[in-house]
């Protein structure tokens, strides 16, 4: 077991009370007179991962996929709930963050490397590497904030594959570049999972969900509707996406399945 989530849920406040004071919240907070609402991000989900499996989470906008990533990579803490992780754990998750836009290509290369962990030998033995597969051999000496969107996040992948993490987990990062870079990217992710990774991918590309994954997690509004085989779920997610059948009644026959 690499990755094991248990009843995970996370729970934003909101309310009138983050616009006033630290005194104006006391008095309120005496008289009872300030409002607090509860959001629930996601709300109990759980699932469990091996050596050499792929999930996808799939679900609309606002399901709750990169909450739930933020909390399985340690960057956040659930509001209740546990997650054991076994192993070197890499997340990319916001590619084109963590970068100086004033300094070149060759020069954030570096600083994004230092930031991941690299000695300056490493980065050294690997640079030609690095630029070579983000196709940005044309660019090195260019200020960075003259690349666009797609050949930063293509420079900001290619330094992060680098890694051979027991765990890893994507935000949509198989969806930079045309075509063909997102190929290659896929063939990169293949190879670091035959190599035994347990690997998380968010997408809302199916095809790539089917082509990839072997598992499946679907989240609609927070909430865990099915976990399991790929490619029945996916099923029932595309039936959901013409308007079918529900999320709840999906979960139902999912489950009476197994």
């Amino acid at each position: 077991m690499l990755v094991q989530v248990d009843d995970i849920s996370v729970c934003y406040l909101t309310g009138d009370f983050k616009e006033i004071g630290l005194k104006e919240w006391l008095m309120r907070r005496l008289t009872h007179n300030y409002q607090v609402k509860k959001f629930w991000a996601v709300r109990n989900i759980s699932f469990l991962l091996n050596s050499g499996d792929m999930l996808g989470i799939i679900g609309a906008n606002g399901a709750g996929k990169s909450t739930l990533l933020k909390v399985v990579a340690g960057i956040m803490e659930p509001t209740c709930g546990n997650v054991t992780r076994s192993g070197k754990t890499v997340a990319l998750l916001e590619l084109g963050s963590g970068f100086d836009g004033d300094l070149t290509v060759k020069e954030n290369t570096y600083l994004r490397g230092a930031m991941l962990g690299y000695t300056r030998q490493f980065m050294d033995g690997a640079f030609e590497q690095i630029i070579s597969f983000a196709e940005l051999g044309d660019f090195v000496d260019r200020p960075f904030k003259q690349l666009s969107s797609g050949m930063q996040s293509r420079l900001a992948f290619s330094i992060a594959s680098l890694v051979q993490p027991e765990i890893l987990i994507l935000d949509e990062v198989l969806a930079v570049g045309d075509g063909a870079f997102q190929e290659k990217s896929a063939r990169k992710m293949r190879e670091i999972i035959s190599r035994g990774a347990a690997t998380i991918l968010v997408s809302h590309s199916l095809g790539q969900i089917r082509e990839l994954c072997n598992k499946v997690l679907w989240l609609d509004h927070g909430k865990q509707v099915a976990f399991g085989e790929a490619g029945r779920i996916c099923e029932c997610y595309e039936a959901f996406l013409r308007g079918e059948c529900t999320a709840s009644a999906a979960s139902e026959l999912l489950r009476s399945s197994v």
